[in-house]
């Protein structure tokens, strides 16, 4: 199976992209994470994440899909050239998926790759007035819009983001998985949770992993 890219960059935002990253990881698809120059970067909510690699290091091949998060402060990654040029390589490349949003359409649109696409964003009017990086007359004024490989967000609709990602990805899930709780009628019993059968030799065999390995830690 090939894996899916997040591209991660300064004050990114690690709530729009969590949903979707998690869906991904309970269906066992890998996640790579990318950052220029491998660089720690620190998301808008203030957790520091190292990358596993540099952009130099994203080999094409192994790859079928690329994330890019919201920004909350998107100029200085929009100037990053190391990031600009690593997107133009993706330029007539529609074999791969390209998931962006909230401000992480900038990005697409400064590296050409939203030309002749629709798309949706998260983007102040006011920025984009200073810095017309987007084709506005391809921008549609709603919460999500696919188009070809390439699909883009409002940030509120994390959500449905994810959701449409793992479709495009093959994942057979609920297009409601992530509903809020609020509003439905539950029982106990709903909230009782029991490994699989099959899995329990697996589990107990971790557990007992764990155990000894305290110990020693612990002598």
């Amino acid at each position: 199976m090939k894996k899916t890219a997040v591209l991660l960059y300064p004050l990114f935002s690690l709530q729009e992209i969590g949903t979707l990253t998690e869906l991904l990881k309970f269906y066992e698809r890998e996640i790579v994470t990318f950052s220029a120059g491998r660089e720690p970067v620190k998301s808008e909510d203030g957790f520091t994440i190292l990358p596993d690699r540099d952009l130099a290091e994203f080999h094409r091949e192994e790859f079928d899909s690329l994330v890019l998060p919201g920004i909350w402060e998107p100029l200085p990654v929009l100037l990053d050239n190391r990031i600009i040029r690593f997107l133009e390589k993706l330029r007539g490349d529609d074999e791969i998926l390209i998931a962006a949003i909230s401000a992480g359409p900038l990005l697409l649109g400064k590296a050409g790759l939203l030309e002749g696409k629709r798309f949706t964003h998260g983007v102040f009017e006011e920025f984009l007035d200073a810095f017309p990086v987007m084709p506005r007359e391809n921008a549609v004024r709603t919460y999500l819009v696919e188009d070809g490989n390439l699909i883009t967000a409002y940030g509120g609709a994390f959500r449905e983001f994810a959701v449409a990602v793992a479709h495009r990805l093959g994942i057979d899930c609920r297009d409601q998985i992530f509903d809020p709780m609020a509003g439905q009628e539950y029982t106990e019993e709903d909230f009782i949770f029991h490994l699989p059968p099959e899995a329990l030799p697996e589990a107990r065999a971790y557990w007992d992993k764990c155990l000894e390995e305290a110990v020693r830690q612990n002598q």
